[in-house]
């Protein structure tokens, strides 16, 4: 069983217990489920296009950072000119909490994508309930129909979707409503990274979808190599995450791209 095997089955035994404590007309029942929600495909285009990520932890590198607040590394995100925040909300295997999202959503402007490995309806609705803007779609655990089917509800519900793809397979998830496509440099089910596969990857994307490197960029060169090859956006978290002070990070790294 590979780890992503492990994500989704305790995963669906999380939304299970979630579905009987909480009904979709309770999730409904929230200040921000009829909030309007910010556009990131529009904010990759203005600002650095970096998805600055908040992860406490992953299960390739165990605990990145546990010591910093959701506001006070997301509030310096937005400061410093990140295009959107990502944040998760796994908690067995990432440290997520639906309150990191919640505990920051009134406090910054910019777009929060709901980080998480999505399964089920219900999910779309919870992202909804916490203020998220966009979710994330993981082709590795969905089929292309699946994909079809959340993206449908995503856009009903007025969020946006990012379809994360890592082989030439997971292609065939993509349609043409998908807001934005991310490419994962790590594969999810041995986490080796490599940036020539994700590159050859976005050369058979059409050319109207706009791209997001996903994972394992962590050097001012490799963010610099994949903007070069004509990716739109960087979702990117170790790299400030691993640092103590990862708002000073961020700062740092984008005063050096914009030289």
């Amino acid at each position: 069983m590979t780890i992503l095997d492990k994500i989704i089955s305790r995963k669906k035994e999380e939304v299970h217990f979630s579905k009987a404590n909480i009904s979709i007309e309770e999730l409904k029942d929230s200040a921000f489920f009829g909030r309007k929600t910010n556009s990131l495909k529009a904010s990759i285009k203005e600002k650095s296009g970096i998805i600055a990520e908040f992860k406490r932890q992953s299960p390739s590198k165990g605990v990145i950072n546990n010591s910093v607040s959701p506001i006070e590394v997301v509030s310096a995100y937005e400061n410093f000119g990140a295009s959107g925040i990502s944040i998760l909300t796994d908690a067995d295997f990432f440290g997520g909490s639906f309150k990191d999202i919640l505990g920051v959503r009134d406090q910054i402007t910019i777009p929060i994508l709901r980080k998480d490995f999505m399964i089920d309806e219900y999910q779309f609705y919870e992202a909804k309930n916490m203020g998220a803007d966009v979710i994330l779609l993981i082709a590795a655990c969905l089929s292309p129909s699946q994909v079809a089917e959340f993206t449908h509800l995503s856009h009903e519900l007025g969020l946006e979707v990012l379809l994360e793809i890592h082989t030439e397979e997971e292609l065939e998830h993509y349609h043409s409503a998908i807001d934005l496509v991310g490419i994962n440099n790590r594969n999810l089910k041995d986490f080796k990274v490599d940036l020539q596969h994700s590159v050859r990857l976005k050369n058979q994307l059409p050319t109207q979808a706009l791209s997001i490197a996903e994972s394992g960029i962590y050097t001012i060169e490799d963010f610099t190599y994949l903007k070069e090859k004509g990716f739109d956006g960087f979702l990117m978290g170790e790299y400030f995450m691993k640092n103590e002070n990862p708002a000073q990070a961020f700062e740092i790294f984008t005063d050096r791209i914009k030289q």
